[in-house]
């Protein structure tokens, strides 16, 4: 049997809050500018902080070919194609894979909201005597719903378009699993490639918060209301955090068996060393314990060979939640005491399927740089969260390896190792 083959990234496509594009998005983050501020769309909506990590620049005709496609295409789709069309300019891959029989894409999606504009004719051709009637919806409502509208808003649609725009003939799939998404994603493509089944994949993850039927649920989750100060709302390890953001990103990584990178002389950007995932079942209507996340550590480091000394520092998952940042933050202490660690969320917000994509994509340019972007708006520790948090300026970055975290409120957590050449 031959040993796994070695996995190598060779090219990042980045959209976001903090800027499009690696270089935009990295100056960003060495300056400690955050991407969040108000929403005016929000404003005069009733217990909804009218703020989040927008971006507020992006211009989707740039990326997707033919433009008749956006038809098609709600938000997280776009984003998930133009990330990735950034990441196959990055990559230095030619206009046509190689083989397309052995490239593939795996993203990581959300259960994507529709828009409410495009649902209310439906809903007001229904409406009789002041009253909405289902009995009309089969023939009143379904004549003024798009035909395609069920294509805009599939989870499993944005790595579908990535791979019909560059071929992809290989194994294609979509994660939906919340927040740990976008590094399942990663994960699953970087067993595909070490197993032999693919040379080149596509993988990451996408999501728009920006939503108004987000916003509208809002209550569901525990929110920051710091609406006075936005910028400073997201507050990873804080002893004064309040409550997630939400904001919207993307981020598409090229990864490639390092014989295929090596083949056509490829820019290698970093070697995943090893990922793992691990899961902790909850009681009804409990919570995470971190059980979960201490285990997708230990796991990771185990299949990757090294030790906590050999780390430079820890990507943590830094929702700025009381509860979540708290398990997190023991189940680091308990496994990595002395890494130090970064929450890239401070910067951008909760991301949904999207966020470990983009977060990790602040690690393989750390790694790039030799710096450690700190962790913005942590000023007072919290005694619950035992963690050397990076705070208030870049940190040299020492060994060239970090682990990158994610967990989902659902149990599941994931790890992944990636060092530089």
């Amino acid at each position: 049997m031959q040993p796994p083959a070695e996995v190598v990234i060779t090219g990042l496509g980045l959209i976001s809050p903090i800027g499009i594009g690696r270089e935009a998005f990295w100056q960003s983050l060495s300056e400690g500018r955050s991407g969040v501020s108000r929403l005016s769309q929000f404003e005069m909506v009733n217990e909804i902080p009218p703020f989040g990590g927008q971006i507020r620049d992006f211009d989707p005709k740039l990326y997707v070919r033919p433009r008749k496609s956006l038809k098609v295409m709600c938000r997280d789709i776009q984003l998930a194609v133009a990330a990735a069309e950034l990441a196959w300019t990055d990559a230095h891959l030619p206009a046509q894979p190689p083989n397309p029989d052995r490239f593939g894409v795996v993203l990581g999606a959300e259960m994507i909201q529709c828009e409410p504009e495009e649902l209310a004719p439906a809903f007001e051709a229904c409406i009789q005597d002041g009253r909405f009637e289902f009995r009309h919806w089969g023939q009143r409502a379904i004549p003024e719903i798009f035909p395609l509208w069920m294509l805009k808003y599939l989870p499993n649609m944005p790595a579908c378009h990535v791979g019909i725009i560059r071929d992809a003939r290989g194994p294609t799939n979509t994660i939906v699993l919340g927040e740990v998404s976008s590094l399942v994603a990663i994960g699953e493509a970087f067993r595909t490639i070490q197993r032999g089944a693919a040379d080149l994949m596509l993988a990451g993850g996408a999501s728009s918060r920006i939503h108004p039927v987000l916003y509208v649920r809002s209550p569901l989750w525990e929110v920051s209301r710091r609406a006075h100060q936005p910028e400073a709302a997201c507050r990873p390890f804080d002893l004064e955090r309040d409550g997630l953001v939400h904001g919207e990103g993307a981020a598409v990584f090229v990864l490639e068996s390092a014989a295929h990178a090596h083949a056509r002389a490829a820019p290698v950007r970093a070697r995943i060393l090893s990922y793992a995932e691990a899961f902790e079942p909850r009681p009804k209507r409990g919570l995470p314990t971190g059980q979960a996340i201490e285990k997708a550590i230990l796991l990771a480091l185990k299949r990757a060979g090294v030790t906590p000394s050999a780390l430079s520092h820890v990507n943590a998952h830094g929702m700025s939640t009381r509860h979540d940042d708290r398990i997190e933050a023991q189940a680091i202490y308990r496994t990595l005491p002395q890494v130090p660690v970064t929450a890239p969320k401070s910067y951008f917000g909760y991301l949904g399927a999207g966020s470990a994509a983009v977060e990790l994509a602040a690690s393989l340019l750390a790694l790039e740089y030799r710096l450690i972007p700190p962790t913005l708006n942590y000023q007072k520790p919290d005694p619950e969260c035992p963690v050397q948090v990076v705070a208030e300026m870049p940190r040299p970055l020492g060994p060239p390896v970090v682990v990158k975290l994610s967990h989902a409120w659902t149990g599941q957590a994931a790890a992944l190792v990636l060092a530089s050449l």
